[in-house]
């Protein structure tokens, strides 16, 4: 017999990352209408908030200082700089989701699912392309999946269809050739 802890699948965190201009945002936004129990971290920022961003929804708007003793005390699980500014993803949300059963979904760009993956190995990287993109085959050896995105509405199901799939099932080794 079973307890219903023991019964639920543990929740993964799935960065979902793709070279720029690929959609990742348009695709999260339809995953998230599609699948309403998986969260999306809201990144750290130094930069300023704008016109109609709210402080803990769009972003969590930090000070320079503040950024710092995040940095120092290493409670980011990704961070980088973004022109004068930094952004980083903040561990505690992450934890305390994947502790609740929740599947986490994180968009990012390229180096920072790279940064993901050396300090959290479980994570499952999911590469989002454009049709007939060929990534290096360096670069793909990191992805445990790879996402098409022809039509937002399809690469979104398959997303749904990742998250939604037994969420510590080990990565398959991608057929060669």
């Amino acid at each position: 017999m079973s307890t219903d802890d023991e019964a639920r699948p543990a929740a993964r965190l799935t960065v979902l990352t793709g070279p720029s201009g690929t959609g990742r945002e348009s695709v999260v936004e339809l995953v998230r209408a599609r699948f309403p129990s998986v969260w999306v971290p809201v990144a750290a920022t130094t930069r300023p908030a704008r016109p109609g961003e709210v402080d803990g929804v769009d972003r969590l708007f930090v000070d320079a200082g503040d950024f710092d003793r995040m940095v120092a005390a290493d409670e980011l699980l990704e961070w980088s700089r973004v022109g004068p500014y930094r952004r980083g993803v903040p561990r505690a949300g992450v934890r305390s989701r994947l502790a609740e059963g929740l599947p986490v979904l994180l968009p990012l760009d390229l180096p920072g699912a790279l940064a993901v993956r050396a300090t959290a190995p479980d994570a499952r990287l999911v590469l989002l392309t454009p049709p007939a993109y060929r990534p290096d085959p360096a670069v793909a050896a990191a992805f445990a999946h790879a996402v098409v995105h022809d039509r937002t509405e399809r690469a979104a199901e398959e997303l749904v269809g990742l998250l939604g799939s037994s969420f510590l099932a080990p990565a398959r080794p991608r057929p060669s050739g």
